[in-house]
């Protein structure tokens, strides 16, 4: 139980965000009206799925420097969980743009820069897939993923703030700060930022768990 308070603290922080997210009230603003609550698991994710990129990434460059099957794994393991918030991340938004601009995909350069971020790491397991040999697979992915993460912070955090964007905080718009007024917004963002992060570590660890209990048993049955 003392081991796993991480993993209550998430499952807490996460029924908080459902509840108050969609029962607290908030900022009347124009056009986006209720829709706002949508901030609560659209950017979270997006949060999320930097950390885990972030991990992926460091564990990729503790593999180059020391190449042990153990750095590979969680490099992949945490690119893998980084991509699914990714995507999760990416529906939300399109969710939320329905209802704000009219259309799910509006082509908006932030829109744009994280599409083709995604596909970035889609190659990545796409590289990992294509190569026979154990060495040589976790080596390149492992400099693949360095430029992976290298190609996804201009893509998604400077591009999109140097062009025209819809998004807030992007392209002279102002952020969320800014022009809301209703501080108890923050009361469940930042708990959402934090729930959703240690849930995505949670979903890493356990695929870091199934991945080593299925090299076990390989090396079981090869020993038959």
């Amino acid at each position: 139980m003392v081991k796993n308070w991480w993993k209550i603290v998430s499952i807490l922080l996460l029924v908080y965000t459902l509840i108050a997210g969609f029962l607290m009230s908030v900022p009347r603003l124009n056009i986006i009206n209720e829709s706002i609550r949508a901030l609560y698991f659209h950017v979270p994710m997006w949060f999320g799925m930097i950390v885990m990129f972030s991990v992926s990434t460091i564990y990729a460059i503790k593999y180059l420097r020391n190449p042990t099957t153990k750095n590979d794994v969680l490099s992949v393991e945490f690119a893998n969980t980084g991509l699914f918030f990714g995507l999760l991340g990416i529906t939300t938004g399109m969710i939320w743009a329905n209802y704000t601009w009219g259309s799910p995909w509006h082509g908006d350069p932030k829109q744009n820069g994280a599409a083709i971020a995604l596909l970035v790491y889609l190659a990545y397991f796409v590289l990992r897939g294509s190569v026979e040999n154990q060495e040589q697979r976790s080596r390149l992915s492992a400099v693949y993923n360095i430029f992976a993460f290298a190609a996804m912070i201009p893509l998604i955090f400077i591009i999109p703030r140097m062009t025209s964007s819809m998004h807030p905080g992007s392209g002279g718009n102002p952020g969320f700060n800014m022009y809301d007024l209703d501080s108890r917004m923050r009361m469940v963002f930042y708990p959402a930022v934090i729930g959703w992060i240690l849930l995505g570590v949670w979903i890493a660890t356990l695929r870091i768990r199934i991945r080593k209990a299925e090299e076990q048993i390989l090396e079981l049955e090869d020993y038959a």
